[in-house]
């Protein structure tokens, strides 16, 4: 099964949004794959099995050496660019 870790900030809020937007777009594509949503403290420890770390370009910066692709969404709700570039990635 695939792992994808959605970063924010705090870990709450927008990772949260784009964990679900996420999910949708996974259910679309017919990837079996768990998302967990993490912030930039503890991104090292939930992302160290992930195949991708989804974030805003901005917190890039904060995620440290990793094995996982790093994707920069620019929109959290728009789940036409998520889909493509989840897509490219998984794909």
């Amino acid at each position: 099964m695939k792992r994808i870790v959605t970063l924010c900030g705090a870990g709450v809020g927008t990772s949260g949004i784009l964990k679900v937007n996420a999910e949708r777009v996974l259910a679309r594509l017919g990837i079996d794959a768990m998302v967990t949503a993490t912030d930039v403290n503890n991104v090292q420890a939930d992302a160290a099995d992930a195949q991708v770390i989804l974030t805003s370009p901005e917190l890039v910066k904060h995620i440290g050496r990793t094995f996982a692709d790093v994707v920069e969404i620019n929109s959290y709700v728009d789940l036409d660019e998520i889909e493509r570039k989840l897509d490219e990635a998984l794909g």
